[in-house]
């Protein structure tokens, strides 16, 4: 009786062994990702968005023109900047997008050359959906 009690425990190591071992099969459709080489020291210099959001917008004349009120990825998978002009403390003011790459960057500060702003006022007013 004792061997079949030992080849029974045996067998059943083995079974959980080979579940244990055996590779794991993914269910569904297999997934492809598309790896890119980024260049971690450039991207480490750059502008980070929570450092963007809320920042001052200026023109050449250095005119506080608006502020950064959020950056958005658009389906089109471009870079928005939301700018909020016009108004008193959030009372009053308008929301409008802009291309990112409307905004110059001199050392830390955020410039929209020949931008005023009543030319940003001018501009269709952005909703969030």
């Amino acid at each position: 009786m004792r061997p079949i009690l030992i080849l029974a425990a045996a067998t059943a190591l083995a079974l959980s062994a080979a579940t244990i071992c055996a590779p794991a099969y993914a269910q569904g459709a297999q997934q492809t990702v598309q790896l890119a080489h980024v260049d971690v020291t450039k991207t480490a210099t750059g502008y980070r968005a929570t450092k963007i959001i809320g920042a001052a917008v200026v023109n050449e004349a250095n005119d506080t023109i608006g502020k950064v009120d959020d950056i958005v990825i658009g389906t089109d998978r471009m870079p928005y900047v939301v700018l909020s002009v016009g108004g008193f403390l959030g009372v009053g003011n308008k929301l409008v997008a802009l291309p990112y790459e409307a905004l110059s960057t001199t050392g830390r500060k955020l410039t929209m050359p020949g931008a005023t702003k009543e030319a940003l006022k001018a501009l269709p007013e952005f909703k969030y959906s």
